[in-house]
């Protein structure tokens, strides 16, 4: 077996092997050092520009209606309709056609709907039938009585001149009386069966349905070939067919409270807005106060109507209604630009407000108007849906960074 040659292991003296990864490790400890540097650089810059924001509660200018200075109470309630009616039938019957639908509009005494009516057509034509034959024994009791007279006065002739007894005259005069009764009740009998086709036309008119007032229909109760009854008593059958309102007596009612009640009287002028009509306000007066309070509310009735009718309000609409201590005229009915009053301040003998824009916040001169509620009117600076600092700290200067406080 031949000697390995270990002449060849040797440890190097010089250091030569291990020079290179000497050199590899200190380069990165460089660049993390360096990293490092910058991280720590980037986040003093982080925390000194946080460090100088301002915190600050933020406010919106929105659209106030000059209205809300002169108001003494408000309250919340609907739209409700004066005359509106569930429209229905006194007849029973089998519901044939219905020309109505919701959304329709209807004047008074138009057809709507109508019932079978083939069973009262019949009553109608026999009590017609029945008033022809009691005419005709109105003609044929006339006849008799006119023959009956005749007779009377051919019979006093007679007994005048000796040539018939008495009792022949008292037999005629029988005769004539009867005669004379029988017409009677021949009128009578006419009159009854005229009364008799007067029910089976109502009848037959009840299995029309006609609109009461001139109005809309607001739903539809029933479909073709629903049987209706008078008063819904019976299984699968409806009541009414259609319920309709009379759009011209649309009035709000709300309920003010019994404690503010000193506030509202009769004609006293309103604002009303319409939760479903939100860019619109409507003027109108205190029409009547129901006078009964509700004791489980403590609140009073109160009827509120429109000075114009607008054909967007619609029945049982959400309102707010605004009681006013006096009239505004045309030219003020209009929104204007309003922010809170705590967000305009004066500096250096300016009236100004902080808009706040990209985290900074920037003076505004603005001129102010009249106080509505809580806020004040803005006549020029500023429009509707600008972001401002409400409540200004006095360190907070223009063009300063600021962070809105969560609320």
């Amino acid at each position: 077996m031949a000697q390995a040659d270990l002449s060849q292991l040797k440890i190097a003296r010089d250091g030569s092997v291990n020079a290179r990864p000497a050199r590899r490790r200190g380069r990165t400890l460089l660049y993390v050092g360096i990293g490092i540097g910058l991280v720590a650089v980037a986040w003093l810059a982080y925390r000194q520009v946080v460090g100088s924001a301002i915190e600050v509660e933020q406010t919106t200018v929105t659209l106030a209606y000059p209205y809300q200075a002169v108001t003494a109470l408000n309250a919340t309630g609907y739209v409700v309709a004066q005359r509106k009616a569930s429209i229905a039938s006194k007849a029973t019957g089998r519901l044939e056609w219905l020309g109505v639908q919701e959304g329709s509009r209807v004047k008074k005494g138009e057809v709507i709907a109508r019932l079978e009516k083939q069973d009262v057509d019949a009553a109608r034509d026999q009590s017609a039938a029945n008033v022809r034959v009691a005419q005709a024994n109105l003609e044929q009791a006339k006849a008799e009585l006119a023959d009956a007279q005749r007779q009377l006065e051919r019979t006093a002739e007679l007994l005048a001149q000796k040539f018939v007894s008495p009792s022949a005259y008292d037999t005629a005069v029988a005769r004539a009386d009867k005669a004379r009764a029988a017409v009677g009740s021949s009128q009578a009998a006419v009159g009854a069966a005229e009364a008799g086709r007067r029910s089976a036309e109502v009848s037959v008119e009840q299995t029309v349905i006609r609109a009461p007032f001139d109005g809309v229909v607001l739903t539809k109760n029933a479909n073709v070939g629903d049987t209706i009854t008078p008063f819904s008593s019976a299984v699968d059958t409806k009541g009414a067919v259609v319920t309709m309102a009379d759009m011209s007596t649309l009035e709000v009612e709300a309920d003010v409270s019994e404690s503010n009640l000193q506030k509202v009287k009769v004609g006293q002028p309103c604002e009303i807005e319409l939760d479903a009509i939100p860019d619109a306000r409507f003027q109108g007066q205190v029409s009547r106060l129901v006078p009964t309070v509700d004791r489980s509310k403590a609140t009073v009735m109160t009827k509120i109507s429109f000075r114009e009718l607008d054909p967007r309000i619609l029945p049982d609409m959400s309102a707010k209604v605004a009681f006013l201590t006096e009239e505004l005229p045309a030219s003020q009915r209009m929104p204007t630009p309003a922010v809170n009053a705590a967000a305009v301040v004066e500096r250096s003998g300016r009236t100004m407000v902080y808009v706040v824009r990209d985290g900074k916040a920037y003076e505004v001169p603005v001129q102010t108007g009249r106080r509505l509620g809580d806020m004040v009117e803005l006549t020029s600076g500023l429009r509707a849906g600008d972001k401002v600092v409400l409540r200004p700290p006095e360190k907070l200067k223009d063009g300063a960074t600021v962070t809105i406080a969560k609320k």
